[in-house]
């Protein structure tokens, strides 16, 4: 497989913390996966119109220019910081992971 690729972390995140969440993931986090030089860029999106009562919602995307790339990623960096993310937040974050492929 050959073209972009999009590892996409879908966060519900506990409206206590979600601000301090998203801080950390800005200042922290996201630039420790960039660091790994596996991803591109990356790009962070807040849904709306979702019931936020147990949780504000967010999409952080994470682009890589080749699938090995992302293989490369949850082989040898996803564990740390997988669990970078539970010791920081435990169950105030429930998070959804797919790896989407660019069409158009």
């Amino acid at each position: 497989m050959s073209g972009m690729f999009i590892y996409n972390v879908t966060a519900k995140v506990d409206p206590a913390v979600h601000e301090s969440w998203l801080r950390w993931m800005q200042e922290i986090h996201i630039p420790d996966v960039l660091s790994t030089g596996m991803f591109t860029h990356h790009r962070i999106l807040r849904l709306l119109e979702m019931d936020e009562t147990d949780g504000v919602t967010y999409a952080v995307q994470y682009f890589c220019s080749s699938f090995q790339h992302y293989l490369n990623y949850i082989e040898q960096y996803a564990p740390v910081m997988r669990k970078s993310v539970a010791e920081n937040w435990g169950d105030q974050v429930m998070l959804f992971r797919t790896i989407m492929e660019v069409i158009n």
